[in-house]
């Protein structure tokens, strides 16, 4: 199957040839789906906080000031963010007698609402340098040439540009990026008690220096403006975590030069680059969800309750362990330790009667001593995003997860049903512990589900491939992690999806 300077790539990749062949044969067999029994609902699954238990537990997750980090997948460019542009930019003429002769509705209303973008100026700017100006090519109706400044490398290349180093806000007529913002809100929530704020950006190695030539721009201003020090740390996906592509046939797919074609294995390989990182309390946000410094104060309200509501669940769960691993553990604890497992970590598993001191401890411990994550929910006003639901793994136990609608079985009516009578999503707001009670680091590669998986078509040099994607990192990557989900306000979810997304009024 492999030829010498396939071993080499593979294991120039960090790779392994067995690794390879459990990646066909994933191809082969395919993922199975998940089983779902029910979605998570308020008081069900989801705690919906009163204004008292938001306070307390703020007040904990202040009071114990644990070291903090931000952890905010960054790679990617901003292309999607653009699409409907680039379809109207590769079709348009090069000049309409007006607004009214665009079809595209989205189009019409980029246009039409250009001067309220925060990157007016520097698109203004960027023409001017050409001779060129918005208003007057508007006015001219040359939308394309308008365009050609604004998406490629003529002018400000926001096509081809990490959404991180776009400017996403005009605040107090001060124009920042989703990079800058995200530094901002870490003040409020991730700054340690030496006034050190930590922030983890994966990105992509070919957009380094953008984010570079940022922090040059931004950081010291900010550290002298509120008396902190930034540590501003970058990873990039790594080249093991890629996966090999096939052909239709499942057999390897190869480049035109005869090397095999390895593709990035989504954002559940960023569980490696999580796996490494050091902290006692991990927030992670996507780059794109960000809101101007002014309008962040239920973000950074919920952001510490979210903490609040780890740290306490935290400390019942380090308590137990050390009652269970003590040599006069009382198996009457069994009953109480048990509740607490179904009932706050809604984790059901079956029940055995007249199991001895040792086995009981073990599986005791097996639940209890795992990583820990708050998952932030809103309520579903038909945003995209996976779901929390309650799912039956293969033992048996039925445990929190968030769930994709492409992880569910689409042939089956039931299953279907169950998926579309979610009331919440999940709009990546997590906090998370990755040390036991010990103060050592979890393993996380070990509480995935390696079972867990996408497989697409695409395609290279004209012929057609099969793709596939490691679990998401907040689905199958984080599945065996003790789950609580916490109702939080849709305010403070507010991605950009698209560049028209910058038009709500949450980021004018």
């Amino acid at each position: 199957m492999f030829t010498e300077k396939d071993i080499l790539q593979i294991k120039e990749q960090g790779l392994t040839v067995n690794k390879v062949k459990s990646q066909i044969q994933d191809f082969e067999s395919g993922f199975h789906f998940l089983n779902i029994c029910k979605p998570a609902t308020i008081n069900d699954g989801i705690i919906r906080l009163n204004d008292n238990e938001l306070s307390a537990y703020i007040r904990l997750f202040e009071d114990i000031n644990p070291d903090t980090l931000k952890f905010v997948p960054a790679s990617g460019a901003a292309s999607r963010m653009f699409k409907f542009l680039f379809e109207f930019y590769d079709n348009a003429k090069e000049q309409y007698r007006n607004l009214d002769q665009i079809e595209d509705k989205e189009v019409k209303i980029f246009f039409k609402s250009i001067k309220k973008f925060a990157f007016y100026n520097e698109l203004n700017d960027a023409l001017r340098a050409n001779n060129q100006d918005v208003e007057k090519l508007q006015k001219q109706g040359r939308y394309k040439e308008i365009l050609k400044y604004f998406l490629f490398e003529e002018g400000l290349n926001y096509g081809h540009k990490p959404k991180g180093v776009l400017t996403f806000h005009v605040d107090d007529n001060n124009s920042k990026t989703a990079f800058e913002e995200h530094l901002l809100e870490g003040i409020n929530y991730a700054k340690s008690a030496s006034n050190k704020v930590k922030i983890h950006f994966t990105i992509s190695p070919e957009h380094q220096e953008m984010f570079k030539e940022l922090v040059s721009k931004s950081v010291k201003s900010l550290e002298d403006k509120f008396s902190v020090e930034f540590e501003i740390l970058f990873s990039q996906q790594k080249p093991s975590t890629d996966i090999v592509a096939v052909d239709l046939n499942n057999e390897l797919f190869r480049n035109s030069d005869g090397t095999l074609l390895f593709r990035p294995g989504g954002h559940g390989a960023l569980i490696v680059n999580l796996n490494e990182l050091d902290a006692d309390i991990i927030f992670i946000k996507n780059i794109d969800n960000v809101v101007p410094e002014k309008l962040a104060e239920t973000t950074v309200k919920y952001k510490k309750a979210l903490a609040g509501v780890l740290l306490s669940h935290q400390e019942k769960i380090f308590n137990y362990i050390e009652k269970i691993e003590s040599e006069d553990f009382n198996c009457n604890l069994t009953e109480e330790i048990e509740q607490y497992i179904k009932d706050e970590l809604n984790y059901d598993f079956v029940k055995y009667e007249n199991m001895d001191k040792g086995v009981c401890k073990k599986r005791l411990l097996e639940i209890l001593n795992r990583p820990i994550r708050i998952c932030g929910m809103v309520k579903n006003e038909g945003e995209p995003g996976g779901g929390p639901f309650r799912v039956i793994q293969s033992n048996g136990a039925v445990n929190l997860q968030i769930v994709e609608s492409s992880q569910i079985d689409q042939s089956n009516k039931q299953q279907i049903s169950l998926l579309k009578s979610s009331t919440h999503f999940n709009p990546v707001d997590l906090v998370c512990a990755t040390k036991d009670y010990k103060g050592e680091k979890f393993d996380l590669i070990k509480f995935r589900d390696p079972n867990t998986g996408f497989i697409s078509k695409k395609s290279k040099d004209g012929k057609e491939l099969k793709a596939q994607e490691l679990p998401g990192l907040w689905n199958g990557a984080m599945a065996k992690w003790n789950t609580v989900f916490v109702e939080v306000p849709i305010e403070t979810f507010n991605p950009v999806k698209t560049v028209n997304d910058l038009l709500r009024p949450e980021h004018q």
